[in-house]
């Protein structure tokens, strides 16, 4: 055998196509005419062997400015934290590594009863009801929020804050065409949601305000304020957050939040170079048999032992399609996991430890730049993110902090044109103070 991840001999192959009677592999395409059939050679690199290949990419991966050896302050939504050896250790088991979906509760327990912990827990830190089992990432997750909202209300517009992910908002932007649905953007006003410009956009039309909290710029909107004035319209209140930070915040639930959606990524989830994450949602119990996707429930057996179900599923796989409240065919059941292990691992004291680190360490960043010289734009209330404002292109910036090992923070002028030349600065509890002074002044020393 040429290939050793391929175990298809000459003989298999012949006894494919015996079986479906054709004589070669080209006379299964001998409906497409010869004139349409590519016949040169593709553009691709010679076949290597295993071990020159193997090299190769070793090298191109060497390439990567991976976590190990360096240092990164970017956030904008999947961050580097701490994350327990057991979350690895537990999510590499083959019980839950090859599941798939627990259609079969009787044999699926484990599985089952780390999803039921996963919502469990997730209720706790949002002030929620119910959650469901998970969404494929946040942005999805925000994007069902607006569809359940809509179907829930029979409205047919969607407020969104400017302060929302920007690739959370293109998410929800490509569900709402197919829904007919009207997006309509809040703009911002000192790096939170401008209230008297959403107070003039709410009308009866709207299904659902949505938030981000704490915002794509690192700032604590005015959740309380917020909620008045959605609620007063009859418009669902959606907060997009993140769970880490409800280690310290006051959870969206306690201000009246209708859904809760978010991206668990903070816990026991690397960063993956962007995914695949893990979403979650949790809503009210009015909106329990609303929710898409499904829901894992606690029963006894007949002899009154502790048992785990699939409750609702409320997807077209399950139900009529006119009764379904999403499509969404699966959850990420092994991140879920992972965000499971890690907060069982951290306890309560240990999310709220860690979230306070994040604050703290932010904040003492925060003060050095200012202290170094730096503008630090919407400075206000903010959790582990801030803004700084440089003389220089952002990117170039990058480039020169990364010959340092330095991985620098988001370019805020990819998505706001208005904000060219600052910088989306994070610091996680992983950040050291020397780490944090370096930075500092490495950036000095290029802004000058």
């Amino acid at each position: 055998m040429k290939h050793r991840y391929l175990p298809m001999t000459e003989e298999d192959k012949r006894a494919m196509l015996d079986t479906i009677g054709v004589s070669s592999i080209d006379e299964l395409f001998s409906d497409i005419p010869e004139k349409v059939r590519f016949k040169g050679e593709y553009k691709i690199k010679a076949a290597k062997s295993e071990t020159a290949l193997m090299k190769e990419l070793f090298m191109l991966a060497d390439r990567n400015a991976d976590l190990k050896r360096n240092v990164s302050f970017l956030g904008a939504g999947v961050y580097d934290h701490y994350m327990p050896v057991i979350v690895d250790h537990v999510i590499s088991r083959s019980e839950f590594y090859t599941a798939y979906t627990p259609y079969q509760p009787e044999i699926s327990q484990g599985e089952l009863q780390a999803i039921f912990e996963f919502q469990t827990m997730i209720c706790e830190l949002t002030g929620m009801d119910v959650a469901n089992s998970s969404m494929y990432d946040g942005g999805t997750a925000l994007a069902e929020a607006a569809m359940l909202s809509a179907g829930h209300t029979k409205r047919k517009t969607i407020v969104v804050s400017n302060a929302v992910h920007p690739e959370f908002r293109d998410v929800l932007k490509t569900y709402a065409k197919g829904q007919y649905l009207e997006v309509v953007e809040v703009p911002v006003k000192d790096g939170v949601t401008d209230v008297e410009a959403l107070k003039g956009l709410i009308n009866s039309d709207v299904a659902a305000v949505i938030v981000q909290y704490p915002n794509f710029f690192g700032r604590i909107e005015p959740l309380k304020e917020l909620e008045e004035i959605i609620h007063e319209n009859k418009s669902m209140f959606v907060v997009s957050s993140n769970p880490l930070s409800l280690g310290v915040l006051t959870p969206p639930g306690k201000f009246g939040a209708d859904i809760v959606i978010g991206d668990a990524q903070p816990f026991g989830i690397s960063t993956n170079f962007g995914g695949p994450h893990c979403g979650y949602f949790a809503v009210t119990n009015k909106l329990l048999r609303k929710v898409p996707g499904r829901l894992v429930g606690q029963t006894v057996d007949d002899e009154g032992r502790r048992g785990f179900v699939l409750t609702l599923q409320a997807r077209e796989q399950h139900i009529r399609r006119e009764k379904a409240t999403s499509n969404i065919c699966s959850n990420q059941a092994l991140n879920a996991l992972a965000a499971s292990v890690a907060m069982t691992a951290l306890g309560k004291k240990g999310v709220h430890e860690m979230a306070a680190a994040n604050l703290q360490k932010a904040h003492y960043a925060k003060k050095a730049f200012k202290e170094a010289g730096f503008e630090v734009v919407y400075d206000g209330h903010s959790f582990n993110e801030f803004v700084v404002k440089l003389n220089k292109p952002v990117k170039e910036m990058n480039q020169k902090l990364l010959q340092k090992r330095i991985i620098g923070g988001y370019d805020l002028g990819r998505d706001y044109s208005e904000l060219s030349n600052h910088m989306l600065i994070a610091v996680t509890e992983q950040r050291t103070k020397e780490e944090i002074d370096t930075l500092v002044k490495e950036l000095g020393d290029l802004h000058a």
